[in-house]
């Protein structure tokens, strides 16, 4: 992948990270790390992306606005935008995006930088059309380490169905669906990563803005299921209340794994909560047989006293 070149900072938050949670308000964080760098994209207010970036997960810069809903063309009724994800393919940077409320799109747009500016492709990549059993929001976009194969894993709260499909070359285009097990408690928000011929499959469960939001997962030799069910990993807390969209990030420098997902805090009782969501990331470890450990949400960011294996993709 050639040299990243990172455009000017257009604003910046306070040292803080993984040393202190919260990192800052947000909801629907995608994580990854590209060359020397961790960028994190969460769906912000008002119609507005941006992106945040950091060498040492303790310092954060605030980039952008890198895509603003409003510009879109083709879309003529007034929705928002949510649950972002990036991925990086020949140099290009393609970014998918959810609009809603139903019926809802998956966007994409593509650009030279992980910071954009981001140019739309002009028409919607994934439509619900009003179909009651399947919502299109919520775009994880994986590529196989072993095949090189595209997917895009999709669907939202409306049936709590999922559904994925292979892209096109350009990755701007469906080339299939490919039939898929829905796995059980399956609300929305699906992640995917692999680990030590493990596929990782993980989602939300419940009702976002409940303490019965929680994240699941199941795993495969595949990256199309069948899927072996493990249960909650990060569930509601005393504290902390509806830890649910995430994602997971290997940061090579640290040989850890960490997830980055939003909650509630200051917060009482089940729900209905109201007000804004912050980022939180802590660490992430695994049993020798592959199982993660449960995640316990924490106010420091990290508890690194027993190593995680490294990581031999």
């Amino acid at each position: 992948m050639k040299r990243i070149v990172l455009l000017t900072i257009l604003s910046c938050v306070p040292a803080a990270a993984l040393a202190e949670n919260p990192l800052f308000d947000g909801a629907d964080p995608h994580a990854i790390w590209l060359e020397d760098r961790l960028y994190l994209y969460p769906t912000s207010a008002r119609g507005r992306f941006y992106a945040y970036s950091s060498e040492d997960l303790l310092d954060w810069q605030r980039h952008g606005p890198i895509f603003i809903v409003s510009r879109i063309e083709w879309l003529t009724e007034r929705k928002s935008g949510w649950a972002p994800c990036l991925i990086e393919k020949n140099g290009t940077f393609y970014f998918y995006y959810s609009l809603g409320p139903k019926p809802s799109h998956i966007g994409v747009a593509f650009g030279q930088s992980p910071l954009g500016p981001f140019t739309d492709s002009g028409r919607p990549l994934l439509s619900d059309h009003n179909d009651p059993n399947f919502e299109a929001i919520d775009p994880m976009v994986f590529q196989d380490p072993l095949s090189g194969k595209y997917y895009l894993y999709a669907g939202g709260s409306a049936g709590s169905t999922l559904r994925v499909f292979e892209l096109t070359d350009d990755l701007l285009g469906l080339k299939q669906e490919i039939p898929v097990q829905t796995p059980p408690n399956f609300t929305e928000g699906v992640f995917i990563h692999y680990r030590n011929g493990l596929y990782y499959l993980s989602y939300s469960h419940g009702s976002w803005r409940h303490s019965s939001y929680s994240v699941h997962y199941a795993v495969s030799k595949s990256p199309l299921g069948p899927w072996d069910y493990k249960g909650p990993i990060l569930v509601s807390s005393d504290r902390y209340k509806g830890p649910g969209h995430h994602s997971f990030v290997y940061v090579p420098p640290k040989d850890r794994w960490y997830i980055f997902y939003h909650r509630w805090e200051n917060v009482e009782g089940d729900g209905p909560y109201s007000g804004s969501r912050k980022i939180a990331a802590d660490l992430v470890e695994y049993e020798s047989d592959g199982a993660i450990k449960p995640i316990t949400m924490t106010p420091t960011g990290r508890s690194e006293s027993s190593p995680i294996p490294k990581n031999s993709n």
